[in-house]
């Protein structure tokens, strides 16, 4: 693959630490949900933003049925509709791989951009689930959420890609 100019070469990703910080996602996302703010709609999911992450940097490892499984899980604890967060996480981890090879190309913060109406299209189906079986509307501050999601990307992209970066070599005669 040919890469932008100014783009630094990686190492490989760990499976253990794509895994974990899948599992750190998820129990920071019951964290949430149980201490910190309680099931307040304007919380980042902070899950589905590593799912899309991983799916996007990593698609061979982190796919669909990995999205599933997460998702069943955030429906088990939240006590949810089975298969809402399940849903949603799904459809958002296919179209991450849909744009994936595009997204690369872009800067961090455009790409922040670009997975903006990811999270959208994902809060918007949990909502639908929601309202179809006969929930509440949670309020109009379920519209930060994924506004918070695409801030949060950067930051994502800063941690998540640290350990694949390699340490400066100041030897002029290797390129790499």
């Amino acid at each position: 693959m040919i890469m932008r100019q100014g783009q630094q070469l990686l190492l490989p990703a760990n499976p253990v630490f794509i895994w974990g910080s899948l599992l750190a996602a998820l129990l920071f996302n019951m964290l949430q949900n149980m201490a910190l703010w309680g099931r307040a709609a304007w919380t980042p999911d902070v899950l589905a933003l590593v799912l899309v992450f991983w799916t996007v940097h990593q698609p061979m490892r982190v796919g669909i049925v990995a999205a599933f499984v997460f998702g069943l899980m955030m429906d088990v604890h939240q006590g949810a509709l089975l298969g809402q967060h399940a849903m949603s996480y799904t459809v958002l981890s296919f179209f991450a791989i849909t744009i994936h090879r595009r997204l690369l190309w872009f800067t961090v913060p455009s790409q922040a951009a670009q997975v903006f109406p990811l999270f959208a299209a994902a809060h918007a189906i949990e909502l639908i689930l929601r309202l179809v079986v006969g929930g509440r509307f949670p309020g109009f501050l379920l519209l930060l959420a994924p506004v918070l999601e695409a801030l949060l990307w950067p930051l994502a992209s800063i941690a998540l890609l640290a350990p694949q970066r390699r340490a400066p070599d100041p030897d002029a005669n290797r390129p790499l």
